[in-house]
């Protein structure tokens, strides 16, 4: 099965085609994404306007950019899929409309899907890897860990109370003036500082469950630089070493929560798949500890390709595949939806 897919929730515009069959590693024929830093750099964020102008001005050239790669025409692909939320509405409007429109011309089946499943589903796309798998989704509207059963069926074990760790990784970096996006720039200031500098909390640490908070984080960070002002490069380096030190152990203790849960759920003491899924994940510290507690916990860690961690329109389209593959299509009167839970999914 091959599918188009298009991605516009936030301030990536992405075009990709894949084939594939699930249950086995799909093929990534086209995988275009334009991001759209420099247009949001000058505001610290995102401009959802200016984000909505930018997908209508590129997203026709990268569907066409994309189908060439690809070898194909629109009549070649099985189907369209769009992501239809969540994120920002004026976004995700344009990407719907796109995709609803050369499915209604094409006549191939429309497929809405939830930005935050595709995520979910990424790493069958890279590996096949089999349900039922605990996600870690940690991304810059989201912080969640779930246990995916199947194609539409999740189980919410922990979530953000609060800021998703994304954004705290944004507002961080915004606070130490290094830079949009802020996780790569924290990343990289991190490398050269001293984590055990500034004594930050480790918020929800300890306690049961497997929800996160990072507000208090951002809070005390914000009161300990307050007292440096003026910063040297050596107070940056020490505070965006902190700072991820403090979310990775935060991380860890809620992770370590929800694979017992999960285990306990199970069952079993075979080892577990364990997918690590959205922008953060590409946080190569992060990474290397969720690594060594999967290994310590009995679970396979799958992380997807730096590339397929951030937003992009290849996941869409496997999502598409998953989708299509078990007859769940969409009308062409689907809507975005701004908020659209995974628990919803289920519910549906």
């Amino acid at each position: 099965m091959t599918v188009l897919g298009l991605e516009t929730s936030c301030d990536e515009t992405a075009a990709a085609v894949v084939s594939g069959v699930p249950g086995r590693p799909g093929t990534i024929r086209a995988n275009l994404v334009l991001s759209q830093f420099d247009e949001h750099a000058p505001y610290g964020g995102v401009v959802p306007e200016i984000a909505a102008r930018a997908h209508i001005d590129h997203l026709d050239s990268l569907i066409a950019s994309a189908l060439r790669e690809a070898g194909l025409g629109l009549n070649d692909v099985d189907a369209i899929a769009a992501t239809a939320g969540p994120g920002l509405v004026g976004g995700l409007m344009v990407g719907l409309v796109t995709g609803k429109a050369l499915a209604f011309a094409a006549q191939k089946p429309f497929v809405a899907v939830n930005h935050l499943e595709a995520h979910a589903l990424t790493a069958r796309l890279v590996s096949g890897t089999q349900f039922p798998y605990l996600v870690l989704l940690v991304s810059g509207g989201h912080c969640q860990l779930l246990e995916a059963r199947g194609v539409g069926d999740y189980t919410l074990l922990g979530t953000t109370l609060d800021d998703a760790v994304g954004e705290a990784f944004d507002k961080t970096a915004k606070l130490l003036g290094l830079g949009y996006p802020g996780g790569p720039h924290v990343e990289k200031w991190a490398r050269k500082g001293d984590a055990k500098r500034f004594d930050l909390p480790r918020p929800m640490k300890g306690r049961p469950g497997a929800d996160f908070s990072f507000a208090g984080l951002k809070t005390a960070l914000r009161q300990t630089v307050t007292k440096l002002v003026p910063l040297t490069e050596t107070d940056l380096a020490d505070a965006a070493a902190s700072f991820q030190l403090a979310v990775a152990d935060a991380i860890e203790d809620r992770t370590r929560n929800a694979m017992r849960m999960m285990r306990e759920r199970a069952g079993t003491g075979d080892p577990i798949p364990f997918v690590v899924a959205g922008g953060v994940a590409a946080n190569a510290a992060l990474r290397e500890r969720l690594e060594t507690l999967a290994q310590a916990e009995g679970f396979d860690l799958t992380a997807p390709p730096m590339a397929l961690c951030t937003d992009n329109a290849a996941m869409i389209a496997w999502a598409g595949v998953e989708r299509v593959a078990i007859g769940s299509t969409d009308t062409l009167d689907a809507s975005p939806r701004p908020r659209w839970p995974l628990a919803d999914l289920t519910a549906d």
